[in-house]
């Protein structure tokens, strides 16, 4: 099962800690009653644990919950620490995110308000 996640219309990083204990039914649990998100959207939501060095992604693909799990063998996550915190995200963010970056990067050129001569 692979399913190509740049066509989701949502791809929302859940902040702060989560009991990577949980399955399914918590995490789709957890969206709903404490962020008030529909986890059968069509969205991702992306979780992570005490040691930033794994994450969780629940996903409704329109006839059951896939859930991937990732365990990074060398390093750690950028996580957002704000735990009431709920932030949707962009394929390039969840790209900074998932290679260790900080989502929340500066721009590498900055843009002039003059012409371009």
């Amino acid at each position: 099962m692979i399913h190509d996640f740049t066509k989701v219309k949502n791809i929302y990083i859940i902040c702060g800690r989560t009991d990577m204990r949980k399955g399914i039914d918590g995490l789709a649990t957890l969206i709903q009653d404490t962020f008030q998100l529909d986890p059968y959207s069509d969205a991702v939501f992306l979780f992570s644990g005490w040691s930033r060095d794994r994450y969780k992604c629940l996903y409704f693909d329109g006839d059951g919950f896939a859930l991937l799990y990732k365990r990074i063998d060398n390093g750690k996550l950028q996580w957002p620490k704000n735990e009431a915190e709920v932030q949707n995200l962009t394929q390039q963010e969840l790209r900074w995110l998932l290679e260790g970056l900080s989502i929340a990067q500066p721009k590498a050129i900055a843009k002039s308000s003059k012409g371009i001569f």
